[in-house]
C-alpha cells in the first residue's frame, strides 16, 4: 500500500487536559502543591489525529464530543490544526477529561474521564474510504472491533493497558504499545508488533521475534505527554506510504523525540520536514 498523501482516519478520543506542574508526582495517598494548572487540548485521538495532520496526512476525526463549551473549543482546535471533523458528533454527555500532573523531570501520570468519547458510534462512518484507520483504547472495544473489521488497512495503539480478543489483536495489520502495555499482549501470535521504550527508542517484532529496533536523538525534554501519540502517528504515516519496517521505525522514533520539546501532548508536534532534517 502507497500513497503519496495517505487518508487516514483516527477513530479515538477528544479531551480537555488539565496539567497540573509538579515537582514531584503524587504517591498513594499523598497531597502535594503543584505551581500551575494548564487546560489543553488532549486525547490520544484527537493527538493522533493532529500528529498526523502536522506530519502531511490528509486527517479526520472520528469521535464524539459532548455539547457543550468544551466540545466546542476541541472542533475548533482540531479545524485549526488541519484535521477535518466532518464525520465527528455531539452528545449531551460532557466531553471527556484527562486530569495530568507533570513533574520537574518531564514524567507523568493521567487519569480520563471518558464522558462522550464513550458514545461514539461508527455506524455511519465510511472507514472503508481510508487508506488506513488508526484506533487506540480509549474506545469502546465494540468499536475498535468494527473499525478493524471494517477499514482496508487497521493499526491499532493498544493503550491504555487492557486485555483484548485475541481475534482483535490477530486482525490489525499494526499494533503499537509500550513497555508496560505490551504485558497484555502475546507477540509471538502478531505478525506486525512495535513495542516503545521511552528514552531507548522502539523495537518491532514479528511473531516474538525482533526485525528492527532505533534509538531516539537526543533533545531537550520539556514535556513526555505527547511522544506516545505522536510515535503512533508517525508510524501509521509510514506504513500508509509503504515504508520499510527500519525506516518506519526511525522516522517515528524521531517524531516521539521531537513531540517532547513543548508542553502538553499537542505543544510540539513536529512537521515531516523537521523529523527529516533530524534523520
Amino acid at each position: 500500500m502507497t500513497s503519496s498523501t495517505p487518508r487516514v482516519g483516527v477513530v479515538g478520543g477528544a479531551n480537555v487536559d488539565l496539567i497540573a506542574s509538579c515537582e514531584e508526582l503524587p504517591t498513594p495517598g499523598a497531597t502535594i502543591l503543584a505551581r500551575s494548572l494548564r487546560q489543553l487540548p488532549g486525547g490520544k485521538g484527537a493527538n493522533q489525529a493532529v500528529a498526523l495532520a502536522a506530519l502531511g496526512a490528509v486527517t479526520s476525526f472520528i469521535g464524539c464530543l459532548g455539547d457543550d463549551e468544551n466540545g466546542r473549543w476541541l472542533a475548533r482546535h482540531l479545524a485549526d490544526r488541519g484535521v477535518s471533523t466532518d464525520l465527528m458528533t455531539y452528545s449531551a454527555t460532557h466531553t471527556g477529561v484527562a486530569l495530568i500532573p507533570v513533574d520537574d523531570a518531564g514524567e507523568n501520570m493521567i487519569i480520563v474521564v471518558p464522558g462522550a468519547n464513550a458514545e461514539i458510534s461508527l455506524s455511519t462512518t465510511p472507514l472503508e474510504d481510508f487508506d488506513v484507520v488508526l484506533a487506540q483504547l480509549e474506545s469502546p472495544l465494540d468499536v475498535v472491533t468494527e473499525a478493524a473489521r471494517r477499514s482496508r488497512a487497521f493499526v491499532l495503539n493498544a493503550a491504555p493497558r487492557r486485555a483484548i480478543p485475541l481475534d482483535l489483536a490477530t486482525s490489525c495489520d499494526v499494533i503499537i504499545v509500550n513497555e508496560i502495555e505490551a504485558t497484555a499482549l502475546d507477540l509471538s501470535v502478531l505478525e506486525h508488533c512495535v513495542v516503545t521504550l521511552g528514552a531507548r527508542g522502539a523495537v518491532t517484532f514479528c511473531r516474538g521475534r525482533e526485525v528492527a529496533s532505533a534509538t531516539p536523538p537526543s533533545v531537550d525534554v520539556l514535556d513526555t505527554v505527547g511522544a506516545g501519540d505522536a510515535f503512533c502517528a508517525a508510524y501509521t504515516l509510514q506504513f500508509a506510504m509503504g515504508a520499510s519496517l527500519d525506516d518506519a521505525l526511525r522516522y517515528a522514533v524521531v517524531a516521539g523525540a521531537l513531540a517532547t520539546r513543548g508542553v502538553g501532548a499537542q505543544g510540539a508536534l513536529p512537521t515531516d520536514e523537521e523529523v527529516r532534517e533530524w534523520l
